[in-house]
């Protein structure tokens, strides 16, 4: 189910540009599970707005926008694609486009591409030069779109790291529940000594992940949002790491068959390595810190 790219990056995204009453009727479709939507985001692996690669070039009957996205997660499920676009004035605006109304026009193309990760698929955007009317399309323009744009990376990249976190805990899950079965030299593999410490060092990242996220969330729920970025990227790093190393954790504990597609583990692994990439990853949410370790008051008192 494309439940992240809808409810956790389009649903902020949209009630952040549009406003609460702006923003009702659209939500209210999203909420009741009668539409799918996915967000066009930067290429650049940041939330600014700069990092926008589609223009909209006004016109006497509206808009042209012209422009791609490498990749743009359930696109092609999607009954509405909120597309980011850089106006004339060089203020931000957003689009609101039907894939399935567009499909037959050679103007807009949506490629699937072949994914490591097969249970979220990704799509390359192609806009060349395609005609929208302003009424129907335009939603929203300037300053509010940028900031509507941030919020909904960040509050994606809060949610992908709840995400890690409850894939982490599956693989501890089920880790355990294999060992605890799988018998060898005529006792369970799980009271093996070397086996019971390779599952606790699961349990201490997913527990240390655990307290992350929820410390994020509750952050992200404060009046001021702005001051939880700094732990949303600290989550990000701890579900990255989680998750990697108990994917990798369970394909070893389940006897190296957990590689096959035949067990489960394979799929978080895939998983795994895939979200690492989105949204900038690791690397992006470190750079994040020590911008904001450097910047800091302290930092310059320690100078």
């Amino acid at each position: 189910m494309p439940f992240w790219s809808t409810v956790c990056v389009a649903a902020p995204l949209l009630q952040a540009s549009l406003g609460p009453r702006g923003g009702a009727q659209w939500l209210e479709r999203l909420a009741c599970g009668e539409v799918r939507a996915a967000v066009v985001l930067p290429d650049d692996g940041g939330w600014r707005y700069d990092g926008v690669a589609v223009t909209a070039q006004a016109g006497a009957d509206g808009f042209v926008l012209r422009g791609s996205a490498a990749q743009v997660a359930d696109a092609l499920g999607a009954d509405w694609l909120l597309v980011p676009a850089r106006l004339d004035d060089a203020t931000p605006g957003l689009f609101l486009l039907e894939p399935a109304a567009l499909a037959g026009d050679t103007r807009f193309a949506l490629q699937p591409l072949d994914t490591l990760d097969r249970t979220r698929p990704l799509a390359a955007l192609r806009l060349d030069g395609l005609p929208v009317a302003p009424a129907p399309a335009l939603h929203a323009r300037g300053d509010i779109v940028a900031q509507g744009l941030a919020r909904a990376w960040w509050h994606g990249k809060l949610m992908l790291a709840a995400e890690q976190l409850g894939a982490a805990q599956q693989c501890l899950d089920l880790t355990v529940a294999y060992a605890s079965e799988r018998i060898q030299f005529g006792r369970a593999i799980a009271s093996f000594q070397a086996v019971k410490h390779r599952c606790a060092q699961m349990m201490v990242l997913v527990e240390a992940t655990r307290s992350a996220v929820y410390g994020a969330a509750q952050a992200w729920e404060a009046e001021d949002p702005a001051p939880a970025r700094l732990d949303i990227a600290a989550a990000s790093v701890a579900a990255d790491d989680a998750l990697r190393f108990c994917a990798q954790e369970a394909i070893q504990l389940h006897g190296g068959v957990g590689f096959t597609w035949e067990y489960d583990p394979q799929l978080y692994f895939k998983r795994a390595q895939a979200a690492s990439h989105w949204l900038g990853g690791a690397g992006a949410a470190l750079d994040d810190i020590a911008h904001h370790i450097d910047s800091g008051p302290e930092a310059r008192r320690t100078a």
